[in-house]
């Protein structure tokens, strides 16, 4: 009975490693996968430059997607041809870890995009990874476009007598709905009053500088998220 289980442990491993180790990948096979996997990743690199709207557009970041999806289509493809170095891969992919972070959602969107199309191309699907591309666009271009609520702005006003921020709040309540004070600074002789509001123009910024307490006025524009 030992020696028959012995056998057929030995036949199921032999097997199974054959399976893995007939992976018919030749040269021409690899060329063509990294081509498409290369087309593909321009397209991203096009969509991510067109709707990027960063001020300070990382070029460095929209190649390293073009590059990131070659290197995982790559590393698919050995993979696929034994299991042996695949595990192996997996292993020591597993120790690498990077310490930058990625702060807007939408470059980690793009992020996975490329990490998908790599691992989509070079697992021998390239018409997925070219569906997945045009449904992905349409539905970032379709969000992009929907409107949104008018992003809220940052009034900060400086004055030279410290109670005139009822003075101030009553200009700045005929120009906007809303209005929030967000910090209060002040000395003996004099307030610093920083307001979030949602305005339509820089009208007020003329009218809180006519009162005759106001030394300086800045509207900046909000970074943090918009409400509806």
């Amino acid at each position: 009975m030992k020696l028959l289980a012995f056998t057929f442990s030995d036949i199921f491993k032999n097997s199974f490693l054959e399976s893995w180790d007939n992976q018919n990948i030749t040269m021409s096979s690899v060329l063509l996968c990294l081509l498409f996997t290369t087309l593909i990743a321009l397209y991203i690199f096009f969509v991510y430059r067109l709707v990027t709207r960063k001020v300070f557009y990382s070029r460095n970041f929209n190649v390293s997607l073009v590059g990131i999806s070659l290197i995982t289509a790559a590393i698919i493809l050995t993979i696929q041809s034994n299991i042996v170095i695949s595990l192996g891969m997996v292993g020591a992919l597993s120790i690498v870890r990077f310490r930058t972070a990625v702060k807007n959602p939408m470059d980690l969107m793009f992020l996975f995009w490329g990490l998908g199309v790599g691992i989509i191309c070079g697992s021998g699907h390239p018409m997925y990874a070219v569906c997945l591309s045009l449904i992905l666009t349409v539905v970032i271009l379709l969000l992009d476009w929907l409107p949104v609520a008018k992003a809220s702005m940052i009034l900060v006003v400086n004055a030279t007598d410290f109670q005139a921020e009822k003075a101030i709040m009553d200009v700045v309540c005929q120009h906007c709905r809303y209005a929030q004070v967000k910090a209060r600074n002040m000395t003996a002789s004099s307030l610093a009053l920083t307001v979030e509001l949602r305005v339509a123009d820089a009208q007020l910024m003329v009218e809180v500088q006519k009162l005759p307490c106001v030394s300086t006025v800045s509207l900046v524009t909000h970074s943090g998220e918009t409400t509806l």
